[in-house]
């Protein structure tokens, strides 16, 4: 029975996910919840009271995700490359998990007033741009806080965008070979330029 119970709320859940991730607080009906979820309205609010009740648990779901992703990224000894696996991270989530596309899509809507995203990650870019600067593996001239600003509004619209994860790929690195110091001017810890980008994603 606790079993079955179980398999209901996980349905639920990610039938709610969906449902905020399209349409927002809103536009979400529980009775398509529920019709996702292949279950009834009534055990739908036997395990989330009302709307609210459900979307704060989606919430909370979605950033336990999006942390432990965030968590499982191998280190880099570049940082360059360590950025690019932040930022190929931070759009496969946007775009394939459905628990980080409700909570991107809910923080614009009620009743979510926990802190954004973005204050995840941001300290994450942060810290491999100055680690990047430390090395002088950035190109002179380039600041760091100048590159966090442009790093992440472009992570947002990698976010938000709806292109091929190739096409993003792509983007992202033409971004990063500019930042990138040259041979000449001694780029990366061992006087190399930064290797070619790799996947962002995380390991499974």
């Amino acid at each position: 029975m606790q079993e079955r119970a179980a398999k209901t709320r996980q349905a639920v859940l990610e039938a709610a996910a969906e449902e905020f991730a399209e349409r927002g607080y809103e536009g979400a009906s529980l009775q398509r919840v529920a019709g996702r979820a292949e279950t009834s309205i009534g055990a739908l609010t036997f395990h989330f009271r009302n709307k609210t009740a459900l979307a704060e648990e989606v919430c909370l779901t979605g950033r336990a995700r999006f942390g432990r992703s965030l968590a499982e990224l191998a280190p880099a000894a570049d940082p360059l490359r360590g950025l690019r696996a932040l930022i190929g991270t931070l759009a496969r989530l946007a775009h394939e998990d459905r628990f980080v596309r409700a909570v991107r899509r809910l923080e614009a809507d009620p009743p979510d007033s926990a802190p954004p995203l973005a204050e995840t990650w941001l300290p994450v870019l942060r810290a491999l741009l100055d680690r990047a600067h430390r090395a002088r593996s950035l190109r002179p001239g380039v600041a760091p806080e100048e590159a966090e600003i442009m790093l992440a509004h472009l992570a947002e619209g990698a976010m938000a965008a709806h292109g091929t994860p190739v096409a993003r790929d792509s983007v992202w690195d033409v971004v990063l070979h500019g930042l990138a110091a040259d041979r000449h001017e001694g780029g990366g810890q061992d006087g190399r330029e930064p290797p070619q980008a790799e996947s962002g994603r995380s390991p499974a």
